[in-house]
């Protein structure tokens, strides 16, 4: 099993950036797919982007291409999210999430506990 710990969120004006990491425990970091998560209020939780196990390969919602970047760093057992050009949508609890399995945007097994995203006009 693997322990997931979110940290980065807080305030930030539209148009502006954040990092998210997310910080393993546990098992080895490599085994697992990684991904990440949010939901805002009065919306169901939705898919932003995963990462494979070796960080070659990504994955990212419609809403997040070309503005997010998810990266990740086994030998720190952390997964990152940089998140450019914040709207006011992408108010929202992040989460991540791992699993052991191939299913990039669905089934994760472990979730951290989320760090709040504020994006103000």
């Amino acid at each position: 099993q693997v322990r997931l710990v979110e940290s980065g969120g807080g305030s930030v004006q539209a148009g502006g950036s954040l990092r998210l990491s997310c910080t393993a425990s546990g098992d080895t970091f490599s085994n697992y797919l990684v991904g990440w998560f949010r939901k805002a209020p009065g919306k169901e939780r939705e898919f932003v982007a995963a990462i494979s196990r070796l960080g070659g390969l990504e994955d990212y919602a419609n809403a997040a291409k070309d503005r997010f970047t998810i990266s990740r760093d086994n030998a720190k057992n952390t997964v990152y999210l940089q998140m450019n050009s914040l709207k006011l949508d992408d108010t929202a609890v992040y989460y991540c999430a791992a699993q052991q399995g191939q299913t990039w945007r669905r089934d994760y097994n472990f979730w951290g506990q989320g760090t709040q995203v504020t994006v103000s006009s």
